[in-house]
């Protein structure tokens, strides 16, 4: 193989895509470019394909002129793109990674999927079971179950005494678990 020198005439040579400068481009940097790639990757097919993509954006920067303006930074330059074929091939595997086994496992703390389509359904249900029953029952239940008043303020609320509180309960008890059953079986 001749020897070249990194000067404007071979710069120029290789944006040409002069056969002969290219061998030389490729097999001088080729062998930096495989000391510098076995100490980032363990197979050689990741080795190789990244020698193979840091050629292939060498030349088509140069091609564009949008590389090398200098011949004296031709070896920084395909250093630096090396670089970022090294990150990007780092980033690409480490998104292809696939997850151990413990991180498959349900939260424990977070409701799976189905609870919480399930607990949806019957916030529905309860919804539809509420406003099936007179006002006066549906006040009393959500002041006491959604908005958990006191039973002595409730009293004073609605003028009555404990004992007639619990009595109203009862029946809006029994006629909201009556509405709720039929809701279930609709």
């Amino acid at each position: 193989m001749p020897r070249y020198e990194f000067d404007r005439a071979y710069l120029e040579r290789l944006i040409a895509g002069d056969p002969d400068t290219e061998r030389h481009f490729t097999s001088y940097f080729g062998d930096l470019l495989m000391l510098k790639l076995r100490s980032r990757f363990r197979s050689r097919e990741q080795i190789d394909d990244a020698r193979q993509e840091t050629f292939a954006r060498v030349f088509n920067s140069l091609r564009r002129k949008e590389g090398v303006k200098s011949p004296e930074a031709l070896g920084a330059f395909v250093n630096s793109v090396c670089n970022n074929v090294v990150f990007e091939m780092y980033r690409s595997g480490a998104r292809a990674q696939p997850l151990e086994d413990e991180f498959d496992a349900a939260d424990e703390r977070q409701p799976s999927a189905e609870a919480s389509v399930a607990a949806g359904e019957d916030r529905e249900r309860v919804r539809a079971a509420l406003v099936g029953l007179p006002p006066k029952e549906r006040e009393l239940l959500t002041w006491l179950f959604f908005e958990e008043r006191d039973k002595d303020q409730i009293c004073r609320d609605l003028n009555i005494d404990r004992d007639y509180l619990r009595v109203l309960l009862h029946r809006a008890k029994n006629r909201f678990r009556e509405r709720f059953t039929q809701e279930s079986t609709e």
